[in-house]
């Protein structure tokens, strides 16, 4: 039994180090936090972050495809990250998960045409953090 737990506690450490990460749900009231492995791939990360949010019953509803989603690191750039990169590799701990704007297919002659990208809001991500920051503090 003594050497089960060794090697128990071998196997974790062989791991690589455990990360606290942040992710903010664009439209969610705050962000989900948890511990993963800096190893652990950006698409299992997605997919821990909606299973998390749709078992808390957070609002708006979102689903449980990651096909629907991208991952942003806000200080590391504005491409969203790969799904196969390994999340402790952009060392952060702060992500923004939102909506990939959908695609809108109109029928014609039988042939289905890309009309554009539609969203329900104006603006992106970005935009919204930004005037999140410029807080205005109205005089009397």
């Amino acid at each position: 039994m003594l050497m089960y737990k060794q090697k128990k506690n071998q196997g974790t450490s062989a791991g690589g180090n455990r990360l606290l990460i942040s992710i903010t749900v664009i439209g969610s009231a705050g962000p989900i936090r948890f511990v993963v492995n800096e190893d652990e791939l950006v698409g299992s990360v997605m997919d821990t972050v909606l299973k998390s949010y749709a078992r808390e019953g957070r609002l708006p509803v979102l689903g449980s495809n990651i096909d629907e989603f991208v991952l942003y690191c806000p200080i590391a750039g504005t491409e969203a990250l790969g799904r196969l990169e390994a999340i402790g590799s952009f060392g952060v701990r702060n992500f923004v998960l939102c909506k990939k704007p959908q695609l809108v297919e109109e029928v014609a002659d039988g042939k289905p045409v890309t009309v554009g990208i539609t969203r329900k809001n104006t603006g992106s991500w970005k935009s919204w953090f930004n005037k999140s920051l410029n807080l205005k503090v109205s005089s009397h």
